[in-house]
């Protein structure tokens, strides 16, 4: 009952977390970062539009030409899986290969196209089995609706697999961060001690001292 419970809570959890849309402004230069907790080897798709303030509407447009953003994804080491410049409507993959918090970056390409004006940007990140087309996969590979259920069955299998494998690694780095931490305040606990330790005894002895000059020993 335990394990099922654990089970749902996962699922639960990946289904909420391996989809995020959003919208966000920008100035010119401001840098919007996102971080996203990806397990490895999980495919990831960014769906992103840019569209301009109208001063005269009080809205938002669609962007003119020459307005894009810059897009640079950072995994956990810091490491640079992807920096470039893309249009201002478009979409990016990339795929993980260490567990833990990526970091999404997104930037204007320059700092004078829209005079000061704000940009508002539409955010889609879709993780794991979230990223697949089947529509593509169908014709591709000319399956039935059963097998393409079946597919797509698995395809939340494995996901939740890599799911689970990813809150054990995050775990195993929290149990390690916490025996570190008590291993570190015992040492210190211990060092205090004996310090104190010390002291006295330097105490003990000068008044010792002091009471054999005083002669009152």
């Amino acid at each position: 009952m335990n394990k099922f419970h654990d089970f749902l809570i996962i699922f639960l959890i990946y289904i909420i977390h391996n989809a995020t849309a959003l919208y966000f402004h920008i100035g010119e230069t401001e840098r919007k970062c996102f971080i996203e907790e990806i397990p490895d080897e999980t495919n990831v798709i960014i769906n992103y539009k840019v569209e301009l303030y109208d001063p005269r509407s009080g809205g938002y447009m669609p962007s003119t030409p020459g307005i894009g953003m810059h897009v640079e994804v950072r995994d956990p080491d810091d490491k640079r899986l992807l920096s470039r410049v893309y249009s201002s409507e478009g979409r990016i993959s990339f795929t993980s290969h260490t567990p833990g918090e990526h970091v999404i970056c997104m930037f204007s390409n320059s700092t004078a196209w829209f005079s000061g004006s704000q940009l508002r940007v539409h955010l889609d990140i879709q993780v794991g089995e979230h990223a697949i087309n089947y529509g593509d996969v169908v014709q591709k590979e000319k399956l039935s609706e059963l097998q393409l259920r079946i597919r797509q069955l698995l395809d939340q299998v494995e996901q939740i697999t890599k799911e689970q494998n990813y809150q054990r690694y995050r775990e195993e780095r929290f149990r390690q961060t916490s025996e570190s931490t008590n291993s570190r305040v015992l040492w210190w606990s211990i060092t205090q001690t004996a310090i104190l330790l010390m002291m006295g005894a330097w105490q003990m002895k000068h008044l010792k001292s002091f009471f054999e000059a005083k002669k009152l020993v």
